[in-house]
This record gives C-alpha cells, sequence and structure tokens, in this order.
C-alpha cells in the first residue's frame, strides 16, 4: 500500500499490481505525474529495482524508487535497528515528515514510540514536484499475490507545530491475520463436536438415500429378464440400455410405426448403425424359451430380400425385437398415403418380384422351413434403393415337418387369411394364399377390404374376380398407374393373386412357381373366373384372440388375429 499525494483524485489511469493503483506505464518516462508515494510493499518488483522482500521506498513521479530500505526501526536501547516483518499481520505506525528539504519515513511497532533516526532519508524539493492544489491519500492493490492492508487511523498536517498524535487507545483493533485465529476454547468445542458428528452423520445418510434411490431407479429404469438358459443366446441378446440410449429413451420423435403387434422405433447404436426396435408385449412366460430360440434363429437366415433380424432383448411383460432399420419404411405408405410418391408399375412389379423371392427362400431355403403368417404391404419395407424387404418376423413360425397341421394356431390380419386358416392352421398354403392378396393389393391400389366401399366392391378378391367375369380386369388397377403400363403383365399379376388365393390350397401354386410366373419364364395355367375355389371365399370377422381354438405349444406375443381389415 502507499500514502500518496497527488494533483488529482482521478486514478482511473492507474494500473494495479506492481504500479499500487497509483501509477502506469507511461509513468516510468516522465516527471510531470507531480506524483509522490510512500510505499510499503510486500512483493519485489526486479523491473523496479526492489529490493528483496518486503521494502518501504519513496516514489516520485514513477513507481521506481528514489530511495528505499528493507522495513525496520532504530531502538534506542540495543543501538540498532530491529527488522519489522509486513507481513505478520502486526500493526505498525509510520511516520513521513518534511521539513523543506529533508524528507524522512520512519517505522516502528504501534506499541513503540517514534525512533530518533528516521528508516529513509531523502533531500528533495517538493516545491517542484506539488502544484497549488494537492490531494493526500491512500491507495493500494494486489496481484498474484494477495495480502491485506488496514488502516487503523492516521493524521496529516501542514506545520509540524500543529500535527495531532494519535490515541492509540480509541484505535480499533487491528484484525486477527488467519493462521493466527484465536482458538476455540474446550468447552466450546466439547459443544459443538456432538452437534458437527450428527451433521456430518445424517449427511452421509442422505447422501446414501439419495445414492441408493438413484441405483434403484437406474435398475428399475433398465431392468431385463434374464434367465441361465439364454446364455447360449448371448451375442443376439441386446441390453435394454443399450436399446433404450440408441432410441433416445423411447421418445416420441423416434417412433416410426405402430400396429396390433406393438410399435416401431429407430435408433443408433454406438457403433453408428442404424437398428428399429419393435417393443412387443407379452405376459406369459410359457413358450418363451421356444420363441426366443426361434428369433435367434431366424436372425441367421440370410436373404438380401428379408429384414435382417439382429436380436431382441427381454423385460417384464415385454419383448424388444432388433432388426436392420430400412430408411424409407413400409410399403403402404406409399400405396395408401397421397402425402408419399406413388410407385410407378416398374417399381410395383420388382417389389412383388423380391417379396416372392424372400417368401420361397423361407420356404424351402431355410432349415426348417419358416411360415411368414403375416404377408400384407404394412410389412414390405424399402430399403435405401427402394427394394423389397420382408419384415416383421413377430408371428413367424419354424414349420416341423412331423407336425399335425391343426397344431398351428391361426393368426394373420383379416383379408390376408385363407379359408381353411382356422381349421387347419397356419402352412405354405396359407402363407402362399396372403401373398396372392398382396399380389392384387400392390397392383389395385387398395386394401383387401373396404368397408366403406359398395358391397360389390368391399372384398377385393372378389371383386377383381368379378371384374374378370365382366371382360374388364384392368379397370381394378390402381388409377394413379395411368395408362402407361404393360397391360399384359398387370393382367398376369391380378390373375396369378387369383390364382393364389383359390380357396382350395392345393390347386395354389408354390412360390418357387410364382416367381416363374412373375419373372415370365413360365406361363400361367389355363384357368378363368368361373374355375373352381376361383374368388368364391369371403373373409369373415374373427374376435381377436392370441389363438383361435386350436392347441399351440407355441407362445404368440399378442393379438393373433388383427381388427381392422389389415390397416
Amino acid at each position: 500500500m502507499t500514502f500518496v499525494v497527488s494533483p488529482s483524485m482521478n486514478f482511473s489511469h492507474a494500473f494495479p499490481t506492481q504500479y499500487l493503483g497509483v501509477f502506469n506505464s507511461s509513468t516510468n518516462v516522465t516527471s510531470s505525474s507531480h506524483l509522490l508515494a510512500i510505499e510499503l510493499d510486500t512483493v519485489q518488483t526486479v523491473d523496479f529495482h526492489d529490493p528483496e522482500k518486503a521494502h518501504v521506498g519513496i516514489d516520485v513521479n514513477n513507481p521506481i524508487s528514489v530511495e528505499s530500505a528493507l522495513p525496520s526501526y532504530f531502538s534506542d536501547a540495543l543501538g540498532k535497528n530491529i527488522s519489522i516483518d509486513l507481513l505478520t499481520g502486526e500493526p505498525v505506525q509510520v511516520w513521513v515528515d518534511y521539513d523543506g528539504s529533508l524528507l524522512n519515513v520512519t517505522l516502528a511497532p504501534i506499541e513503540i514510540q517514534k525512533p530518533n533516526r528516521p528508516l529513509i532519508s531523502r533531500a528533495i524539493n517538493l516545491s517542484e514536484i506539488f502544484q497549488d492544489k494537492m490531494y493526500v491519500g491512500f491507495s493500494g492493490s494486489n496481484g498474484r499475490l494477495t495480502s491485506n492492508q488496514y488502516i487503523l487511523g492516521w493524521s496529516f498536517s501542514k506545520s509540524k507545530e500543529f500535527m495531532q498524535s494519535l490515541d492509540l487507545s480509541k484505535l480499533p483493533k487491528a484484525p486477527i491475520p488467519r493462521n493466527e485465529q484465536a482458538p476455540v476454547p474446550r468447552e466450546e468445542k466439547n459443544k459443538l463436536l456432538p452437534l458437527l458428528i450428527g451433521l456430518v452423520i445424517l449427511l452421509l445418510i442422505l447422501v446414501l438415500m439419495v445414492l441408493g434411490g438413484v441405483y434403484w431407479y437406474r435398475r428399475k429404469k433398465y431392468a431385463e429378464v434374464r434367465e441361465s438358459w439364454e446364455k447360449e443366446y448371448g451375442p443376439h441378446r441386446y441390453s435394454y440400455k443399450s436399446l433404450y440410449k440408441a432410441t433416445k429413451g423411447f421418445v416420441k420423435d423416434a417412433l416410426v410405426g405402430k400396429g396390433g403387434f406393438g410399435k416401431v422405433y429407430q435408433g443408433t447404436l454406438p457403433s453408428g448403425k442404424h437398428i428399429a426396435v419393435k417393443r412387443l408385449s407379452h405376459d406369459a412366460e410359457q413358450g418363451m424359451k421356444q420363441f426366443v430360440a426361434e428369433v435367434v434363429t431366424m436372425g441367421n437366415l440370410q436373404h438380401r430380400n428379408l429384414v435382417p433380424l439382429l436380436g431382441y432383448c427381454r423385460r417384464k411383460g415385454e419383448l424388444l425385437l432388433v432388426s436392420e432399420y430400412m430408411p424409407n419404411g413400409s410399403l403402404d405408405q406409399y400405396l395408401f398415403h397421397d402425402q408419399n410418391p406413388s410407385p410407378s408399375w416398374f417399381q410395383r412389379i420388382s417389389i412383388l418380384k423380391d417379396i416372392a423371392s424372400a417368401l420361397n427362400y423361407l420356404h424351402t431355403g431355410a432349415n426348417p422351413a419358416v411360415l411368414h403368417r403375416d404377408i400384407k404391404a404394412s410389412n414390405v419395407m424399402l430399403d435405401s434403393e427402394y427394394n423389397g424387404r420382408l419384415g416383421d418376423f413377430g408371428m413367424a413360425k419354424f414349420q416341423d415337418p412331423q407336425a399335425n397341421l391343426s397344431a398351428t394356431a391361426a393368426v394373420g390380419t383379416i383379408g390376408y387369411m385363407a379359408p381353411e386358416l382356422i381349421r387347419t392352421g397356419t402352412s405354405k398354403e396359407t402363407d402362399v394364399y396372403a401373398f396372392g392378396v398382396f399380389l392384387l393389393e400392390v397392383t389395385c391400389g387398395r386394401r383387401p377390404f373396404e368397408p366403406q366401399f359398395p358391397v360389390q366392391k368391399k372384398y377385393l378378391v372378389k371383386w377383381v374376380c368379378e371384374c374378370w367375369k365382366h371382360a374388364s380386369l384392368l379397370e381394378t388397377r390402381d388409377p394413379k398407374l395411368g395408362r402407361e403400363v404393360l397391360s399384359e403383365e398387370v393382367e398376369m399379376v391380378l390373375k396369378l393373386g387369383l390364382l393364389c388365393t383359390n380357396d382350395v390350397p392345393e390347386s395354389r401354386p408354390d412360390m418357387g412357381q410364382v416367381m416363374q410366373y412373375l419373372s415370365r419364364k413360365q406361363p400361367l395355367p389355363d384357368f378363368s373366373p368361373d374355375s373352381p375355389g376361383i374368388g368364391g371365399f369371403m373373409p369373415v370377422s374373427v374376435e381377436a384372440s392370441s389363438t383361435i381354438g386350436i392347441p399351440d405349444s407355441s407362445m404368440h406375443v399378442s393379438h393373433s388375429i388383427l381388427e381392422g381389415y389389415g390397416r
């Protein structure tokens, strides 16, 4: 800190740290500042030629002292200078005297009277420095090293005769340095100790409760069902936590589809892989082991027109199926929603061939054969190049060649279900029937059942057959296709759809034959709209249930037959 005599009270130009809040860099080279400062500095500034450690100095117009010394006072009793440490926090007195030619600075501890010898004496003509009007006061500043300076009292006079001595008894107490705070009495410590211990224990209990609550919440949030028999399926099992984070908590923005079997969310794994997660409700544990085994086995199916099933996750009351994400969504969004561009005939026939190839692989290439059991436009996904991919294995089932057909429960969607389904259960032929409806659905651009249509048009299969009888088969094609299509090819697909939906299962082609017909490597067999079994079946409304009165050893994830007529 400094005692300052200045021509102005405006120190906005002054710098902190070594400039003491009085000077700045320009005052280092000027003699026109008209400043006098007596500094009690606790930090050495080498650039200002300060002595080591704390020091006392006389500064004229700039921070480089014209005279300086280490703080001390002269003891008459000992006849020598006694050092003073400015950093102890002990109060000291400072006297600054000027007799017209000599400026003296004297220091001493507060209880010591003014020594006879000053610490610093400097011959100086202050009239050359001072102006007519000057101000006196104090300044202090800190840098990286901090210290506290206190002025307990001061007195100033232009005449020595009128100078008043300080009454030390009236001075306030100097603050005790932090490292010398008065110790707390033992009695006070004894009173505070139990309180502090209690507060610490209470704080620990609260922290443990919070941590326990967080742990319990996270356990519940990411809880899964795991059983010992699932170890063999480890690589195909995803943790719920990873799926939760991939879908950002299954937020609404990640929802890309929903139906009777559950909701589908898109997500991204830490590896950057895009996935689709289907959440399926389940309550029964019976048949779960077989179901998981089937899911994992289906994950091993490899075909370019199948949506790859990557794995699964189990929670209480819920199953999650993880598959590769198809960026262009499902085919029904393009067939039935005006906001999306309607696919051209070339795209439609290409997608039909893709799905026929995938279904043929499931029936003949997979071992054992797989029955899809829910073929429809909403289960046909489109990849980044708009290739058709058969997805949604939520109702798929492996076919046991030794099993009785009636032991396979009837599942599917109204409008796509073969007439024998309730009686004999699912089979390759029921898949072919659903594919036939799918052929008509894609070609005609309408759903299998439209309750708001006139009676003669409500049922797609029946309506197409009737139009053929009246020689207007091509009028059933989707109006969005326009006239620029291959009429012969459209007619062939419509007739193939009717052939696949024959009421007699044995009269339906297998998927290998269907592929031959679609690629036009083989002509359709000779039949007419009046042939037995063509266009004769009328779908019946069946109340939704997990199974339909037929024994089944496998567990069905959700309602097997969905109301809504294929929507």
